[in-house]
C-alpha cells in the first residue's frame, strides 16, 4: 500500500515537473517570440509606473498576450527596475523582450508629440507635431505664431510628460533675430549675456529640454557653424580671393541672401568669386539691406536709388570687396559652396522668374537676361 501510494506521488511530482517544465517553455516562447500588435503604436509611461501598472496597459492596448509573464520575464532579466518615463515607439509585432528593452534602455522619447519652435526671417511659429507611429511622420495639428494668444491644447500639451521640444533656425535669419526669439520662448531658462556675432550661429533643429539655458543653447549654435566653416576651409579650392575662415562665412551669408535653390548655390559662388577676382564690385542688394537694417528687421519694400548710393560698410556698389561682416546666419551648404565654389567665368546674374536665376558671362547677354525678367515682372505685377 505504501509503495502504492509512494509510486502516485512520484507520478504526480513527475507530471508536476512536467507541467510545470512546460508552462515555463510557453512562458519563455511567449516572451521571446512575436508579439500580437497589428501595427505600431505609442505607449505612454508616466512618471512613478511600474512593470506591473505598465504590464497591465500594454496587455489592454492588445501590445502583450500575457501581464505576468511580461513582468516576470523583465524581473528575471533584472529589467522591472531600468523602466524610463517617457513616450516610446512599439514597432508591430514587437516582442516582450523588445518592449522591455525599449521602455527601459532611456534616452529621448521617440514617440508622441513635439512642439517646435520655428525662428524665420519674417516671424517665429509655434508648431504642435505629432507623430503617426504607422508611418513613422510627424503630422502638424496646431501652429501658431509666437506673440499670439496660444491655444489652451497646446498650452496643456506643454506640461505633459513625453513631450519633446524642437527648435528650428531658418537658413538666412539674423543672429538679432535668432536672440529675440530665444528670449521668448517658454522651454528655455536663463539671459543671453553675450550676444552673437552675426553668422556665427548654424542654423539647423535642435532637439532641447525644458529648463535648457539660453546662453548654452547659443554656444551650441556657435560650435556648430565653426566646425562647418573649418570643414569647409580645410576641403576649399585653390585660389580663392580671399585668405580667411571669416571671408567664407561672408561670402557664403551673401549666397545664402542671394538664393534659396541648393543647385545654385555653388553658381552664384562662382559669380562673386569671379568678381572679386576682377575686381569688380560684388553689387548685392542683400549686403545694401543689412547697412540700413543692421540685421534688425525687416526691409519690406524695394530699395530705393538713394539708398543704392548711401555709404556705409555694406554697401557693395559703393565698395569693392567683400562687406566687413557677415550680413545672416547661412546655412551648411552656403558655406560650402563659398569655399568651392563652381568652375564658371559668370560675372552676372538676374532672377528668371522661375525661383531661380539666369547667368551670363558679358554685359549683353545679362542685359537680354535683365529684360527677359523686366517683361515677367511686370506680368506678375499686373492685375489679371
Amino acid at each position: 500500500m505504501w509503495r502504492s501510494l509512494a509510486s502516485n506521488a512520484l507520478n504526480i511530482v513527475m507530471v508536476l515537473i512536467l507541467l510545470l517544465g512546460a508552462l515555463a517553455i510557453w512562458g519563455k516562447s511567449q516572451y521571446y517570440n512575436p508579439g500580437p500588435l497589428a501595427e505600431a503604436i505609442c505607449i505612454q509611461v508616466d512618471r512613478g509606473s511600474n512593470i506591473r501598472s505598465l504590464s497591465k496597459t500594454l496587455y489592454e492596448r492588445q501590445a502583450i498576450t500575457n501581464a505576468s509573464i511580461f513582468r516576470i520575464g523583465s524581473e528575471y532579466r533584472d529589467k522591472s527596475k531600468d523602466l524610463k518615463a517617457g513616450s516610446f515607439l512599439l514597432n508591430k509585432n514587437a516582442s516582450m523582450e523588445e518592449i522591455t528593452d525599449v521602455v527601459t534602455r532611456g534616452g529621448a522619447n521617440t514617440c508622441g508629440s513635439e512642439i517646435v519652435y520655428r525662428i524665420g526671417i519674417n516671424l517665429t511659429q509655434i508648431q504642435l507635431r505629432e507623430m503617426d507611429p504607422v508611418t513613422n511622420r510627424y503630422k502638424t495639428k496646431l501652429s501658431v505664431v509666437s506673440g499670439e494668444e496660444t491655444s489652451e491644447q497646446l498650452g496643456v500639451l506643454s506640461k505633459e510628460l513625453g513631450v519633446r521640444y524642437r527648435i528650428a533656425i531658418a537658413e538666412g535669419v539674423t543672429s538679432h533675430q535668432v536672440v529675440e526669439a530665444l528670449k521668448i520662448i517658454p522651454v528655455l531658462n536663463g539671459e543671453i549675456i553675450d550676444n552673437p556675432a552675426e553668422g556665427s550661429l548654424a542654423p539647423d533643429s535642435y532637439e532641447v529640454q525644458q529648463g535648457d539655458d539660453r546662453q548654452t543653447f547659443i554656444h551650441r549654435m556657435q560650435a556648430a557653424q565653426a566646425s562647418y566653416v573649418l570643414e569647409a576651409w580645410e576641403s576649399r579650392s585653390k585660389n580663392l580671393p580671399f585668405s580667411s575662415k571669416e571671408d567664407i562665412l561672408i561670402l557664403a551669408s551673401i549666397i545664402e541672401k542671394e538664393t534659396g535653390i541648393s543647385a545654385e548655390r555653388k553658381l552664384v559662388s562662382s559669380v562673386f568669386v569671379n568678381r572679386l577676382k576682377e575686381g569688380m564690385p560684388l553689387q548685392t542688394d542683400p549686403t545694401v539691406i543689412y547697412g540700413i537694417t543692421q540685421g534688425k528687421g525687416i526691409l519690406g519694400r524695394g530699395l530705393r536709388k538713394s539708398e543704392l548710393l548711401k555709404d556705409t560698410p555694406w554697401n557693395t556698389y559703393v565698395h569693392k570687396g567683400l562687406p566687413p561682416t557677415p550680413i545672416a546666419n547661412p546655412g551648411r551648404q552656403s558655406i560650402i559652396a563659398a569655399a568651392s565654389p563652381a568652375n564658371s567665368d559668370y560675372i552676372f546674374f538676374v532672377a528668371d522668374g522661375s525661383g531661380g536665376h539666369a547667368f551670363a558671362n558679358n554685359l549683353k547677354e545679362h542685359n537680354e537676361n535683365v529684360a527677359k525678367w523686366r517683361v515677367i515682372e511686370a506680368e506678375l505685377k499686373s492685375p489679371d
